[in-house]
């Protein structure tokens, strides 16, 4: 078998880190290679024995330590080969910048050798230009090569002089070494071939790597061939793991539609059956108001006719009396002989009942069943794309998902139910024909990025004030882009974000002092110019205008840079936050826990504290956005809360409970229809909060790729655009359930 791969050049042996020490990484000085074939320095190898053995830092094999130490290990002749090369490349008159000759001050010339201008590839002399002439001349030396100094020096003749170097004999300076010693299999120089291994039998080292090459080319073929099988084996396994995210990916998606199916059912049912409950209760209302209508009526009449007889028998005389006798009795005989109600009225209790399954907790309305992937790579990749069996295929196409045949079965849940768990837990029957719909509307639809959430601590349950058509929005990945540039001196810090014209985003990279322009897609479109020295913090666009913010100042610049105005801030906070109003033609910046509103010609619009005077030195706005409804909402570090206020300052709600997960609230922005996306950045979260600050739950987490998220806004109302520590943007489009 022919080895793989095309065999390394001298150059690149030369050139790349094949000579440098993986312990002290520096030139290797003494090399002595381990039995796993690695080499490194002999003292740093002495500094790594331990206990009679030394550990490889590289393949972490243990190898015990010779008896006569370190140095016994055998010594590389063929990187002590390379390194005399590159030193003798490396070597000269460090004085005069160029080598000596070695020749000169043996014949008589100058003490410290002429310039050298060639080199004996056969001697490994530098030699000047008359000591090379003479060189060629001489009976001795006539055959030998001598090259120009300044090739050799560049590379040209490496390989050419390793041919002709012998290697010298460490315990012999000056001798080549020449044999082998077949029973020691050591090199010999004449000196050693005469002294302990002279009845040894050696063979020339040209004959002996004739002889032995076959045997090491055949165990190289051999372990060239399980280089294939492993690659082969690493490639399946890329692939095995490939299915399996695809597969995870799918059923994911199933998990998020038929959870959203059973939602969508119980809430319908829900609606429902409160309204029947609702229309039960003013139909009794309004029969028992007409009861108490005829009852009041009657209890008048009976009321006006006791109190005049009462009144005749209390202050009336004899004759008075016994005149009205007979109209009194008739009157108190017709009362009495009337029943005084209608009987009993009917009343009809409403009661719940509930599916068995609801209140079986061994009951679980999701369950994943596994089964082992093909090894063949092509019925591997048909495994992964009908996994689950012909039935649930069918099923999918048929949009039913009958239990116990469907791989995600409707089932409950009997742990701590995430936040759409415990909507799906509600009291209700008959999700069959809602689970139906969600099964069909799985067959065309693909994963991108979302799945079940995933964060640090579980999420508090959704609000209560979820209607039947309040369904949550979720992401659905659209795109991620880097917003390093080549121009770029450090790497991206992005502290603000804000929409830029039709589809585009404007990034404000505090650590370069520049506002980026990139598209949707990703496309860099370019900066918008800031005054020289400022790095920007903030931003907001407004009617063919920038604001941002910058140290201490708030700035108004065209797209083009020139600057309309800027304002001083006052410096009871680090940064201050930047927002546009809806209308575009106000910007709103945060100073010292009160919020400023500037017009577009800066001059001050409007100043208030959420929650009024009384509020006063209480609040600290390090994050601020607008709603479409002309609502601010703000993070507020020194209350720890998300809140919510109109402009007036008056609070419509706010928001600090456990849904924070005791971490300082995080960048805000709000979409076109009010729903606000709060960042924590501790637990790698985007929560939802409803428009009065209410949490819903989670909408981005850690399984949608975010790792330390740092600020977010909101484009075309319906693109959340995220942004992370690392310069690296994250776009989601939000869906909403009635889309």
């Amino acid at each position: 078998m022919v080895s793989q791969g095309s065999p390394p050049s001298l150059l690149e042996a030369l050139s790349s880190d094949f000579l440098a020490c993986k312990i002290c990484l520096e030139q290797l000085h003494t090399p002595k290679t381990l039995p796993c074939l690695h080499t490194y320095c002999q003292d740093c190898l002495a500094q790594l024995a331990e206990s009679g053995h030394v550990r490889c830092p590289e393949c972490r094999e243990t190898v015990p330590v010779p008896p006569a130490g370190v140095a016994a290990f055998k010594t590389n002749f063929f990187v002590n080969g390379l390194l005399d090369l590159v030193k003798a490349r490396a070597c000269g008159d460090l004085r005069a910048g160029k080598p000596a000759c070695a020749l000169c001050p043996l014949v008589g010339g100058t003490s410290a050798g002429g310039p050298a201008t060639a080199r004996c590839l056969d001697c490994a002399d530098d030699l000047c230009q008359a000591c090379a002439d003479g060189h060629r001349c001489t009976r001795q030396t006539h055959t030998h090569r001598v090259v120009d100094l300044v090739g050799y020096r560049a590379g040209w003749y490496d390989e050419e002089a390793r041919e002709r170097q012998a290697a010298q004999c460490p315990q012999h300076p000056g001798e080549a070494l020449r044999f082998l010693c077949q029973p020691c299999s050591q090199l010999l120089c004449r000196e050693c071939r005469l002294d302990p291994h002279l009845d040894h039998p050696c063979l020339p080292l040209a004959e002996a790597v004739r002889a032995r090459r076959p045997g090491l080319e055949e165990l190289l073929a051999g372990v060239d061939s399980n280089l294939v099988e492993l690659e082969t084996t690493r490639v399946v396994e890329k692939e095995a793991l490939a299915r399996l995210r695809e597969q995870a990916a799918r059923v994911g998606t199933q998990v998020e539609e038929a959870a959203e199916g059973v939602l969508r059912a119980l809430l319908a049912q829900k609606q429902e059956v409160l309204g029947q409950l609702r229309a039960h209760v003013e139909a009794a209302e309004e029969a028992a108001r007409e009861r108490l209508a005829k009852l009041e009526d009657k209890e008048q009449v009976a009321r006006a006719a006791a109190a005049f007889a009462r009144r005749v028998l209390s202050l009336g005389r004899e004759a008075e009396i016994l005149s009205l006798e007979g109209a009194i009795t008739q009157r108190l005989q017709q009362l009495q002989v009337c029943p005084w109600t209608a009987g009993p009225a009917p009343c009809l209790l409403p009661q719940l009942e509930l599916h068995p399954g609801l209140q079986d907790k061994n009951c679980r309305l999701l369950q994943l069943s596994f089964e082992e992937q093909q090894t063949e790579k092509d019925g591997g990749k048909d495994g992964a794309a009908t996994q689950g069996g012909p039935e649930s295929q069918s099923q999918r196409e048929a949009g039913a998902q009958p239990e116990g045949q469907s791989e995600v079965q409707p089932q409950c849940r009997d742990g701590a139910p995430t936040p759409k768990e415990s909507k799906a837990l509600s009291p209700q029957e008959d999700a069959g024909p809602q689970l139906e719909r969600a099964g069909r509307s799985n067959k065309k639809k693909k994963f991108k990025g979302r799945g079940k959430s995933i964060s640090r601590e579980p999420s508090p349950a959704l609000g209560p004030n979820l209607d039947g058509s309040g369904l949550l929005p979720r992401p659905i990945f659209y795109c991620t882009f880097p917003t390093r540039m080549p121009g770029d001196k450090r790497s991206p810090r992005i502290t603000g974000l804000c929409p830029f014209g039709p589809r585009e985003i404007l990034v404000a990279d505090e650590q370069n002092r520049v506002l980026k322009r990139f598209s949707l897609s990703g496309d860099y479109k370019g900066t918008v110019p800031v005054p020289e020295g400022c790095s920007p913090c903030s931003v907001a666009t407004l009617q063919n205008a920038v604001a941002f913010s910058a140290g201490a100042r708030l700035y108004l610049t065209s797209p083009s840079g020139e600057v309309h105005w800027r304002r001083a801030l006052s410096l009871g906070q680090a940064s201050h936050a930047v927002t546009a109003l809806p209308s575009r033609d106000r910007v709103a910046v945060s100073v010292a826990g009160h919020v400023e509103v500037y017009s577009m010609e800066g001059s001050l619009a409007t100043r208030f504290i959420p929650g009024g005077k009384a509020s006063r030195g209480q609040r600290a706005l390090v994050f601020l956005t607008t709603s479409p409804q002309g609502n601010f909402v703000g993070s507020d570090w020194q209350q720890n809360s998300v809140v919510v206020c109109d402009g007036l300052g008056q609070v419509i709600g706010e928001y600090k409970g456990p849904g924070l997960h005791g971490c300082q609230p995080g960048s805000l922005s709000v979409d076109k229809k009010g729903y606000i996306f709060l960042t924590i950045r501790e637990v790698n979260k985007v929560v939802i909060l409803d428009p009065k600050g209410s949490l819903l739950g989670d909408f981005l987490t850690a399984f949608h790729g975010l790792e330390k998220p740092r600020v977010t806004t909101m484009v075309d109302g319906r693109y959340l655009v995220v942004s992370l520590s690392n310069g690296t943007i994250h776009i989601f489009r939000v869906r909403y359930p009635d889309s």
